[in-house]
């Protein structure tokens, strides 16, 4: 009798184990099944891009207050300097990628910044010629005044007026208008209009957010590009954009935001970055 009851007992305890296994089993999978989930929502979630659009530093020809569009010059000293405080200011920001214009002025730029910065000094740059400055034909490496008169001129306005109230539409336009027929050569490119300048910058910018939307990484990208073309694509997505008296600084930042298929416009011409990196040298 004791022999079956211990039987009895021991089939009892043999059962509520295989009970028990199976619960924490059922457990585990929902666990498992939640932290999936977490899991997606996670790599969803990397479909918004914060775009931190930097103008270059300042360069020779504009020290020299020379027109500089397509032409190219290296970083002064001085615009070394500035753009380093802005990579210093910058140096937290987890970059998944970064882009500039194929411009040498913009590759220095943006590799200074890279090189400051403490989690994205290994990435490889992006160069798209489709973010280079405005082409100005042949009024480049001429006097900034020369071209600015001329405009003026072509306006009826005074050269004051027209520094006061410069927009980019109006700025290129006036400028392949000038130049046309001038180069009977056939020598330089032609300066370009607003209509051939945006559709290229916007080329560039959708092809950029489609290869970086779903990307793995923070969703921050680095883009390097010219105070012109910097102001002419933010006028085109963003109706209330108006051009900063006196133009977009060298080394400014400008930042947007890209979801669901909207864009959004969260800072121009933001200075804080490089007096972060003035702070933390004088440190």
């Amino acid at each position: 009798m004791k022999k079956i009851w211990g039987i009895m007992a021991a089939l009892c305890f043999v059962f509520v184990l295989a009970a028990c296994s199976s619960s924490q089993a059922e457990e585990n999978n929902d666990g498992d099944a939640e932290g999936n989930e977490e899991e997606v929502v996670e790599a969803e979630s990397n479909d918004e891009l914060t775009i931190y659009i930097v103008r270059h530093g300042k360069t020779m020809l504009n020290t020299t207050d020379r027109v500089q569009g397509w032409s190219d010059a290296v970083l002064t000293p001085a615009g070394e300097e500035i753009v380093t405080q802005a990579g210093i200011g910058l140096k937290d920001i987890d970059f998944q990628s970064a882009y500039s214009s194929d411009s040498g002025r913009a590759i220095q730029t943006a590799e200074i910044i890279m090189e400051e910065n403490e989690t994205s000094s290994e990435l490889d740059l992006h160069t798209d010629e489709r973010f280079r400055e405005f082409n100005f034909g042949t009024y480049e490496g001429d006097l900034n005044e020369t071209m600015w008169q001329d405009i003026a001129d072509l306006q009826g306005i005074t050269l004051e007026e027209f520094l006061e109230n410069l927009e980019p539409e109006m700025f290129s336009n006036s400028v392949a208008e000038l130049d046309e027929g001038r180069d009977e050569e056939g020598l330089n490119w032609p300066a370009e209009d607003y209509d051939a300048i945006t559709a290229r910058l916007t080329e560039g910018l959708d092809e950029l957010v489609e290869a970086e939307q779903g990307h793995e990484g923070s969703g921050n990208v680095l883009l390097v590009s010219h105070g012109l073309s910097i102001s002419a694509l933010l006028d085109t997505y963003f109706d209330d954009y108006e051009v900063p008296e006196g133009g977009l600084d060298n080394a400014s930042v400008s930042v947007i935001t890209y979801q669901n298929g909207e864009f959004q416009l969260d800072s121009v011409n933001d200075m804080s970055y490089v007096e972060e990196g003035q702070k933390q040298e004088e440190e």
